[in-house]
């Protein structure tokens, strides 16, 4: 019970973020909540260990330095000049954002999307004007809802994609989530639009001259995003192909990272300048939500409502929910193996897909994506994102999301 209560509190200092005039930020308290649960025996170190996905960690960390070289090259800062110069209107500005982001995240996976979107999204709120919270919302909501329509969109997807039997998994997920993914990017517009109308009537774009660039640390930044995109390609190919090779994105990520770690001269400014509070977040994260999965109150909550939990709708529902609580790739894991015991059709896999990612749009906690954004945003640009900010968008927009993906796939 100890577990659950930290969660709750831990939850309610995320939506408070102060506490008389202390101010946490969200890797404080998630750690403190790790650290609660442990003092406690609730968990113990060596399980607190175990909880802590390894993977997880080390692509974090490679893409991490790769994006943090993209953007002190100012090669970021230089691409993204020229992608969205020629929006002259918020609302083009908008639109481009969601989109171009979003599209990406589908092929680019939507936390690497999260890691290099975030300066570049800061970067235009400077150079235009618009408000930054504008920006780093779409940019949240646009990874998580684009990375959708692939199967290597986010990790859960790539899970159900592997080990959900489906013979030709690029296919069947465009198939089945392109058309409402883009629908609801779409959606992602009008609500933010909606709700930040005033802004929108008030603020101009301006241009502004290209900025310059570091060629020589520019150079490795692009060659390992190069290297990352072929051995992301090498991965699919090896996945679908059926070659077994035990090619993880840890590999890729740290493998990527390589030309700027051992031929920059400014390697040891990349790797300090890190987002290491972030990395601190996951680590507390995973270790909080093991304690809480461990007393079996949601699975008993699960048992008890007698559910047909493979059916679209239940399936869209549970994975919103329960991805608030153990994050959506531990709960994919956990789902996966019933939907298929039970029969579930290709239509339940891609209800699972679409309901453990758009999870990420309700809650700041939903997607490690937002973490991402807003870790960064506040380490970097000073911007902050409260939970209610996030919620009063993310709530009826991820009710849209539902609506949409429940209707296609029960078409």
């Amino acid at each position: 019970m100890i577990s659950i209560i930290t969660l709750a509190i831990v939850f309610v200092l995320i939506a408070v973020r102060k506490i008389g005039n202390i101010r946490f930020q969200i890797w404080q308290i998630m750690l403190l909540g790790a650290i609660t649960v442990l003092v406690t025996l609730q968990i113990t170190p060596l399980a607190a260990i175990k909880s802590i996905d390894i993977d997880v960690m080390l692509f974090l960390f490679g893409v991490f330095i790769i994006g943090r070289a993209l953007e002190e090259s100012g090669y970021l800062s230089s691409a993204s000049f020229r992608l969205f110069s020629k929006a002259k209107s918020p609302d083009i500005l908008l639109l481009t954002v969601i989109f171009s982001m979003g599209l990406l995240s589908a092929f680019l996976m939507n936390d690497t999307m999260a890691i290099i979107g975030t300066p570049v999204v800061l970067l235009l709120s400077r150079r235009t004007g618009m408000q930054t919270k504008i920006l780093l919302l779409a940019l949240a909501f646009s990874v998580t809802t684009g990375s959708v329509m692939s199967p290597v969109g986010n990790p859960q997807n790539l899970l159900i994609a592997i080990h959900g039997d489906i013979s030709n998994p690029f296919v069947t997920f465009f198939r089945f989530l392109f058309i409402p993914t883009i629908l609801n990017l779409f959606a992602t517009y009008l609500l933010l639009r909606l709700y930040f109308r005033k802004h929108f009537n008030i603020i101009p774009v301006i241009s502004s001259s290209e900025p310059g660039i570091d060629h020589k640390l520019a150079r490795y930044a692009k060659i390992s995003l190069a290297l990352f995109l072929i051995l992301i390609l090498i991965k699919i190919i090896t996945v679908f192909a059926g070659i077994k090779i035990d090619f993880r994105l840890t590999y890729i990520a740290l493998i990527s990272a390589l030309p700027i770690v051992l031929l920059s001269r400014r390697r040891i400014e990349m790797i300090r300048n890190i987002d290491w509070s972030t990395l601190v977040f996951f680590a507390a994260m995973f270790v909080l939500m093991a304690s809480v999965w461990n007393t079996g109150i949601f699975q008993e909550i699960l048992e008890s409502m007698n559910l047909d939990i493979t059916s679209n709708g239940t399936i869209i529902g549970i994975s919103i929910l329960l991805s608030q609580l153990i994050s959506n790739v531990p709960m994919v894991a956990l789902y996966l193996p019933v939907v298929i015991g039970m029969g579930g059709s290709t239509s339940s896999l891609m209800a699972l897909a679409a309901g453990s990612t758009i999870a990420g749009n309700l809650t700041i906690l939903g997607a490690a994506s937002n973490v991402i954004i807003i870790q960064n945003a506040e380490t970097s640009g000073g911007v902050t994102v409260t939970f209610w900010e996030f919620l009063k968008i993310g709530l009826p927009l991820t009710v849209v999301n539902s609506a949409v993906y429940w209707l296609f796939l029960s078409i």
